[in-house]
């Protein structure tokens, strides 16, 4: 059963150096507080994964601002000058991952898979470096899992088993990025008994849950 905790506590668990997902499109979907208390910690070198750095003031930007990001696995940064800017300063090293394969390299991680053989990218910068396959008259670069030690996710409701339903498109990357890392923490808007939640509105089960903050607490 997943512990129910605070925002800051939450937020002491991560460590300088560590990988971390954060789920959500400009901010839709975005485990906001999280990011806010993350912000107010003393911490260095972290690797992000997500699929855009969202706005400067605002999400995983808030991060930005601040040195605690080294690396990031990213699909966007168009959003965010400060990412831009540190980028071209080269104090952030940026891998840019397609946004589809970003999802699928998660979820190979989630799957426990090798990787994933995909025709995005062949013949671009994307491929360089990798192992290619050759298949039906087909190109195909090997991904390979993206991993993460912690996972940071926003959800509508979470019951005390940590089973979630999210608030409509704002699901998008929450429902992969929860199986992709070690120890999964969800903030959600509301709490409720095990019972309470619909079968059929439960989008993620709560095994893939460890921790769940209620927002603003």
């Amino acid at each position: 059963m997943p512990r129910i905790i605070s925002g800051k506590e939450a937020a002491a668990m991560i460590s300088s150096g560590d990988r971390i997902m954060v789920a959500g499109f400009l901010v839709s979907g975005c485990p906001e507080y999280l990011m806010d208390c993350l912000y107010e910690r003393d911490i260095d070198n972290l690797h992000l994964i997500a699929i855009s750095t969202d706005y400067d003031d605002r999400g995983i930007g808030r991060l930005i601002s601040k040195p605690h990001v080294k690396t990031l696995q990213v699909s966007h940064i168009g959003t965010n000058r400060t990412t831009q800017t540190r980028y071209k300063a080269g104090e952030i090293d940026i891998e840019f991952v397609p946004q589809g394969i970003l999802m699928e390299r998660i979820r190979a991680a989630g799957a426990g898979l090798g990787g994933i053989f995909s025709p995005v990218g062949v013949g671009t910068v994307i491929a360089e470096g990798k192992q290619t396959l050759e298949e039906n008259g087909r190109t195909y670069i090997l991904e390979k899992p993206i991993h993460g030690k912690y996972s940071l996710i926003r959800a509508k409701k979470a019951d005390k088993l940590g089973n979630l339903v999210y608030n409509k498109m704002a699901r998008n990357s929450n429902t992969v990025m929860a199986m992709g890392a070690d120890i999964t923490i969800v903030e959600v808007d509301e709490i409720v008994e095990v019972g309470e939640l619909s079968p059929e509105e439960v989008v993620t089960p709560g095994i893939f849950v460890d921790y769940i903050v209620k927002k603003g607490e």
